[in-house]
């Protein structure tokens, strides 16, 4: 199902040369552009990953999180997969601070610390623990600014898009027929919405 983009009425005229019929109101993506883009960043990412460089992997929507998170679990990377927090890369600082945090919870809650607290401090650093899980869980080791990000659906994760590119990070991008090819590195034309299609580009 790589082939199939979104209906006619919705899409980017940029996405033209990309484009190589319509079908019952739907645009076709032309699958030999898409092998090549595909190449080419796979090349890009062999490359990239023998010089031991870090990779991080965007998808939030509900049909790309299961994806994400197997694929960056499989090739051993960084991933987010519930919400981009606004400025977790551009206002990196932060974004530490609270990871520090979240790893001095989980030591608390392996050595059994939590549970010698009050029972509403307990209950309080558990629901804190659970939430900074959700959204920092697949950022946890991450040490600084990752080399290359990988982004499912460019609508989607538009904000984690800009702040790539206001920090100068390359970005491989999964891009729809109403996307902007322009704004990513490499931008690999394909179905963003069949979990099929998300799973067999990761």
């Amino acid at each position: 199902g790589v082939h199939f983009g979104h209906g006619t009425r919705k899409w980017n005229p940029k996405m033209a040369p990309y484009i190589s019929a319509k079908r019952k109101g739907i645009h076709i993506t032309n699958l030999t552009r898409t092998a090549r883009f595909l190449s080419e960043a796979c090349d890009l990412v062999f490359d990239a990953a023998s010089k031991g460089k870090q990779f991080l992997i965007v998808g939030t929507k509900n049909k790309a999180a299961d994806s994400v998170a197997w694929a960056a679990i499989r090739a051993r990377c960084h991933f987010v997969n519930k919400k981009w927090l606004g400025g977790m890369l551009t206002n990196w600082s932060t974004t530490e601070t609270r990871l520090h945090k979240f790893r001095d919870l989980r030591m608390e809650q392996k050595t059994g610390r939590l549970n010698r607290l009050p029972k509403r401090d307990a209950a309080m650093l558990k629901r804190q623990l659970s939430r900074l899980q959700t959204y920092l869980g697949g950022i946890k080791y991450m040490t600084g600014l990752p080399d290359i990000v990988i982004i499912v659906d460019q609508h989607e994760e538009y904000t984690a898009l800009r702040e790539c590119i206001t920090l100068g990070i390359p970005t491989i991008c999964l891009i729809d027929t109403n996307c902007d090819p322009d704004l990513a590195d490499i931008s690999i034309p394909a179905n963003d919405d069949a979990i099929s299609s998300i799973r067999l580009i990761l």
